[in-house]
């Protein structure tokens, strides 16, 4: 059977293959709408507010008007069958596409907040969390990440959780935790200090004992509000445990699909650069003409749109392997650790089209520039994920 894919009207310059034009036109309207958000709402803030170490709280609402959230579960958010992987996935694209900040935001509390409580959570905590957080009524955080760990965070996490009756307490600290300074539900990650396993627990806004303090001093992703949370004695119902969740082994599940929406946040930011690169290049003129028309300026961007081209059918793949359900950690992985590394080195190119410019906020790639060096660094480092593909392929691990 032969599949033809027709070019879209209004493709993206980016889109050099035309795999947009793979998603069915109920779910590309929703592209459409995403893309009509970031454009006309969402852009207007960012500059400022990125140069000011500013979350602005208006953004919730925009999201809660625009009906995007909770897209990615059946039965919840207004556009009731879930929606594909492709989907969502592109979806993160074009967030990043515009802004990294603002497509974390959303990605923290639709992802890894939302997708921990639908997967780890039973029915009951379904339909008790997910309705409101899918309205973006109330907002979601997710916080694992520790001051003194990252990679090891599998058998190394010092957070503990003790049980005392029905009710559990824990005691520790996180970092790095996007929207927690704000969040309404914080989806805390600890240590069964009896059985030794990794449990989830929701803990709620303003719980006593839990403290989460504003990361200052950020050279990217200025716009999300990471934070530093201590946990002192926080009490937590055995109710608002995800009764799901009884070992790491099922935290790696939600990890190895927030791991693949990393990497499409990745594709996004490679395509904004591409484009606003693109965009002086053809406008910039020195000698007499665009710079455009000079060779070097065209193997930079031809560079760049092979990076992207390539990482984007990577991502198109792996989405359909997700919707296949034959979709496995190294998948993620070799995805999170290959996109992030060409988008690295597309931003640099495109920046460098800019020449002195490229380093002003006014013109945008500096932003994206800075925001890749985080996006390149969590959800595993490079080299992380490429030990969980080394052992895949090998047979042999290579974790110290």
């Amino acid at each position: 059977m032969t599949t033809t894919v027709e070019p879209l009207q209004d493709q993206l310059t980016a889109d050099f293959y035309a795999y947009e034009a793979l998603l069915p036109d109920d779910e590309r309207k929703l592209l459409l709408k995403t893309r009509a958000l970031m454009r006309d709402e969402v852009k207007p803030l960012v500059n400022e507010n990125w140069a000011e170490d500013k979350f602005p709280k208006e953004l919730i609402t925009l999201f809660r008007d625009s009906g995007l959230a909770g897209l990615p579960y059946e039965g919840y958010g207004e556009h009731r069958p879930a929606v594909s992987n492709l989907l969502s996935g592109t979806m993160a694209m074009e967030m990043a596409r515009t802004d990294a900040s603002v497509s974390t935001f959303f990605g923290v509390h639709n992802g890894l907040a939302m997708y921990s409580i639908h997967s780890g959570g039973d029915q009951e905590q379904r339909d008790r969390w997910l309705p409101a957080m899918a309205a973006m009524d109330k907002i979601g955080a997710f916080a694992m990440t520790e001051p003194l760990g990252g990679s090891d965070v599998a058998g190394g996490m010092r957070t503990t959780a003790k049980r005392e009756g029905d009710t559990w307490v824990l005691n520790g600290a996180k970092k790095w935790i996007g929207n927690a300074t704000f969040a309404d539900h914080v989806v805390v990650w600890a240590r069964d200090v009896d059985d030794n396993h990794v449990k989830g627990f929701v803990v709620g806004k303003g719980t006593p004992g839990f403290d989460p303090v504003k990361i200052e001093g950020k050279i990217a992703f200025r716009i999300v509000e990471n934070a530093e949370i201590t946990l002192t004695d926080v009490r937590v119902p055995e109710a608002d445990r995800l009764q799901n969740i009884n070992s790491f082994r099922d935290v790696a599940e939600i990890l190895r699909a927030t791991r693949a929406g990393v990497a499409w946040q990745a594709l996004g930011v490679m395509v904004g650069a591409y484009e606003l690169a693109l965009d002086y290049a053809r406008e910039r003129r020195q000698f007499g003409r665009p710079i455009g028309g000079f060779q070097l300026v065209q193997d930079l961007l031809v560079k760049s749109l092979g990076n992207i081209t390539a990482s984007w059918g990577m991502m198109v793949q792996l989405a359909r392997l997700q919707d296949a359900g034959i979709f496995r950690d190294e998948h993620s992985s070799l995805a999170k650790a290959f996109v992030t590394s060409r988008m690295r080195e597309v931003v640099a190119w495109s920046r460098e089209i800019f020449g002195g410019n490229g380093i002003l906020l006014e013109h945008d790639i500096a932003r994206f520039f800075a925001d890749a060096e985080a996006i390149y660094s969590f959800e595993g480092t490079r080299e992380m994920n490429t030990l969980i593909v080394g052992k895949s392929i090998t047979g042999e691990s290579a974790f110290v």
